[in-house]
């Protein structure tokens, strides 16, 4: 009661609130993967900054009724243009974990997203939403693993299923080894000595984990033979899980629904995913998880739009903090982002009840940006609605500088 209660403060007024109250509930090592990047975090601090580059150009004088915020993605309407990306390791950020995060989205009219890595059966996931369900696809196990996962997520009614494709290793998230993540994974209690006094610093989040019964399992990756996979194995499973497009003609093959592919920062890639037979492609950095350095999503945007030309639908993550955030990444042609960060932190700081916080949050951003704008419906944003630097326009191949 004291999380839900800490969440629905009155001085909760923006993301970063709930950030700062997901620092204080969870331990270091619990924190720092959720709020990490890889290496050196340029690209995870550029996700963010990036939207500071493009400035408003609102309508003035203008009276707006009713506002409205509804889009369609992959045929299934919500309520306004966001919905919760995958997050692996949930249910270490709050016993709830994915169960919680999806029926937050359902009750919220907008869609969830589950990680391959989550503690939650995907039929208890599935069934805990009102709303559109998808299931994002590591090949952890291997294809034969990956078939049972799949063949569960059509019976259980999936929406669609969402395939990462830039995690052939997991990168190098500095945070995680210095405080002890393997460790707190791990069966190894003389493993965890020296990461105790951190743990112990935070009774309610370790009551609530060992009450949930310590680490959970890998509940949707089930290896014939040999039962659920251990969660302190992803980061070796992953070396062995790299997703290529000859893997996505054979998902395609076996998956009846639309895919989705995530993962993409050039015009090349998309086309590509396109010709593959792709419903809709994510421009996505893994929030400045993978590989470091590279452009922040909302610049790499326009060249996607551009290169899919309509015959897609294009979405984006990466830095979204505020509803601003996310008018701004429509403006610039994207449908609908996928939020990940800014509903984490809710979970962490407060399970179902810090979701819906930060739902509620970002969709009265959303609003109130609109009427400031001077614009009525997502449908009516444009370019016209926004500026940009002008270096922006050179993103993608240099061949002309090359030639």
């Amino acid at each position: 009661m004291a999380a839900q209660s800490a969440v629905n403060s009155s001085r909760v007024v923006n993301i970063e609130d709930l950030r700062s109250l997901a620092q204080r509930r969870v331990p270091k090592a619990v924190f720092d993967y959720l709020d990490g990047g890889a290496e050196a975090e340029l690209t995870l601090s550029e996700n963010c900054r990036a939207f500071c580059d493009v400035l408003f150009r609102p309508r003035s004088a203008v009276a707006i009724g009713n506002c409205d915020l509804r889009t369609r993605v992959l045929g299934n309407e919500i309520s306004f243009p966001a919905m919760l990306a995958p997050v692996g390791y949930s249910r270490l950020m709050h016993p709830g974990g994915e169960v919680a995060a999806a029926r937050a989205a359902g009750e919220a009219g907008t869609g969830y997203i589950l990680s391959t890595i989550s503690g939650h059966k995907l039929e208890d996931v599935k069934a805990g939403s009102s709303g559109p369900v998808f299931y994002q696809l590591y090949l952890l196990g291997g294809r034969e693993a990956a078939e049972g996962s799949l063949d569960r997520a059509r019976h259980a009614g999936f929406a669609g299923l969402v395939i990462t494709v830039d995690t052939p290793v997991a990168g190098l998230r500095e945070r995680d080894p210095r405080n002890g993540m393997k460790e707190l994974l791990g069966t190894s209690w003389l493993a965890k000595i020296p990461y105790l006094p951190n743990l112990l610093a935070h009774p309610g989040w370790l009551t609530s984990f060992l009450l949930d019964g310590g680490v959970p399992k890998l509940e949707n990756v089930v290896i014939p033979g040999k039962g659920a996979l251990e969660l302190v194995d992803v980061g070796a499973a992953l070396a062995r899980a790299t997703v290529t497009w000859e893997d996505l003609r054979w998902i395609r093959e076996i998956w009846p629904g639309p895919i989705v592919v995530k993962g993409l920062l050039t015009g090349d890639d998309a086309k590509r995913a396109v010709d593959e037979g792709a419903s809709a492609v994510v421009v996505s950095n893994h929030g400045g998880r993978q590989l470091d350095s590279v452009f922040p999503t909302l610049r790499a945007l326009p060249e996607v739009v551009a290169a899919v030309n309509g015959q897609v639908e294009v979405l984006m993550d990466g830095g979204i903090r505020r509803g601003s955030d996310i008018v701004k990444a429509l403006c610039l042609g994207a449908r609908a982002v996928l939020v990940g960060r800014a509903y984490a932190y809710g979970l962490a700081a407060g399970g179902y009840a810090g979701v819906v916080r930060a739902l509620q949050i970002l969709r009265a951003d959303v609003e109130r940006t609109m009427r400031l704008l001077g614009c009525p419906c997502i449908s009516g944003l444009d370019r016209s609605y926004i500026e940009v630097p002008h270096a922006w326009s050179n993103h993608g191949r240099n061949d002309a500088v090359r030639a």
